[in-house]
């Protein structure tokens, strides 16, 4: 509870100093707008390639796939995990808060359950467009 505590609180203020400005010109607040969209990015990047590597996991674990999987070459494999788990890497920013990533990056058994989270509501779905 501390540490999700501590993350809200982190980000609250990282949110709030995007907003203030020492300097008289704007360079302070869009330099802090910009450092709060790096620091977004490049979490978002982390988040999605976790829930690409779960997704693929995910995808082998099921009878559907072992079954299919059969019939199909490696190359024909990997071209269903890519764009299976592409689909899911898409739809994975709209099911999360900045306050959920922010609590990801930095407690890992909370990002563990995020990711897995995510991706049990995606993939059957994305499973199934793809599909038909």
């Amino acid at each position: 509870m501390k540490k999700l505590l501590a993350s809200t609180a982190m980000l609250a203020t990282l949110a709030l100093a995007g907003c203030t400005s020492t300097g008289t010109g704007t360079t302070t607040g869009t330099t802090a707008s910009t450092a709060m969209t790096t620091a977004s990015s490049i979490g978002m990047n982390i988040f999605t390639s976790a829930i690409d590597t779960q997704c693929r996991s995910e995808i082998e674990k099921q009878n559907a796939w072992r079954v299919a999987s059969v019939a199909m070459t490696d190359a024909q494999q990997e071209t269903v995990k890519t764009n299976v788990c592409g689909c899911v890497s898409e739809q994975a920013p709209q099911q999360v808060t900045m306050i959920e990533l922010g609590n990801a990056a930095i407690d890992s058994s909370y990002r563990t359950e995020l990711v897995a989270t995510v991706v049990a509501k995606s993939l059957q779905s994305c499973y199934t467009s793809l599909v038909k």
